[in-house]
């Protein structure tokens, strides 16, 4: 018995924040940005909740199937439309699903991959056949606008993905981490914090791109170790779009060719938890990857988290 993604799907709102919008809100400009980050441009939710994106992507994941099949819902953000119910409690309801276990985790940008771990290991477990694994993020919400150094950076969308119990072994191995010694450089705090409101995203950027490309490096190199893969195996890295010198950096220290990298955080800029599923969902989309394809997903994030995951498509 084996755990493969059978279908995907993405979310993102209509409004378009570009780099010469930025400008005009605080001090910075579309060539330092897109030196520095490769964003060209993010989109930003108005009016939806991070339900709502959550609920799009997954409708989009279930097209040809029914949501009242689906055993399991994880939500994997650090955006939730409330401490409680949870998302993935507010997406049950929109799916009109009354079947489902439902629960949020919270691991940052690294949130998808440990998504994809639980719901992997619960199904081999525990008798579940279907799960939908989610990423959502509305970071539009806990940026500060007068921030140059991080509303750059940030952008609104979800992705998910649908798996099921299969004959052909889909999800190959993962790899994950965490270092609690890292929080302070990059974090939001809340209300069990001594923090005043407002809460916003604060970084340390420098010392972020650092561990974040040595943790990122030394996971995928552990997965494919695991897997028994080469990196000259995989057909695509996806990994988190957080911004492109991180990606290039890895993928240089990886020895993968810029043909088999897949980036879009030009166009979406860094949506936490939900960069990896829209990136996948869009690669499959585009054809980028095709049945039998070797992919590898890597991502790090607040916590400091990280985590890695072979798949076969």
């Amino acid at each position: 018995m084996g755990i493969k993604i059978v279908s995907t799907g993405s979310f993102l709102p209509n409004k378009v924040l570009t780099n010469f919008d930025l400008e005009k809100m605080v001090d910075t400009s579309d060539e330092w940005i897109t030196t520095r980050t490769g964003i060209k441009e993010r989109r930003i939710s108005e009016e939806e909740t991070t339900s709502d994106l959550a609920a799009k992507a997954a409708l989009r994941a279930l097209s040809e199937k029914n949501p009242e099949d689906v055993d399991l819902i994880v939500v994997a953000t650090a955006t939730p439309d409330a401490f409680f119910p949870s998302t993935a409690c507010k997406v049950q309801s929109k799916l009109a699903n009354k079947n489902a276990i439902a629960f949020d985790i919270s691991a940052a940008c690294t949130g998808f991959i440990y998504g994809l771990y639980i719901a992997d290991s619960i199904m081999r477990t525990k008798g579940i056949d279907r799960a939908l694994v989610i990423g959502a993020e509305r970071f539009s919400k806990i940026v500060n606008w007068k921030d140059r150094t991080t509303c750059i950076l940030f952008g609104d969308g979800a992705g998910a993905t649908l798996l099921e119990k299969s004959n052909e072994e889909g999800i190959l191995g993962f790899d994950l981490g965490a270092d609690g010694a890292y929080g302070d450089l990059l974090n939001v705090p809340s209300v069990g914090s001594n923090e005043e409101f407002p809460f916003y995203i604060k970084m340390k950027g420098n010392e972020v791109f650092k561990v974040a490309v040595r943790t990122m490096v030394e996971s995928s190199l552990r997965v494919l170790e695991r897997t028994g893969i080469s990196p000259n195996e995989i057909k695509l890295l996806i990994p988190h779009q957080a911004n492109v010198r991180i990606i290039k950096a890895v993928a240089e220290r990886l020895k993968v060719p810029n043909d088999r990298i897949f980036i879009n955080v030009n166009k979406y800029g860094n949506t936490s938890a939900a960069s990896i599923p829209i990136a996948l969902d869009e690669a499959i989309k585009t054809g980028k990857l095709k049945k039998g394809d070797l992919v590898l997903l890597v991502a790090f994030g607040g916590g400091f988290t990280w985590g890695s995951c072979v798949l076969k498509v």
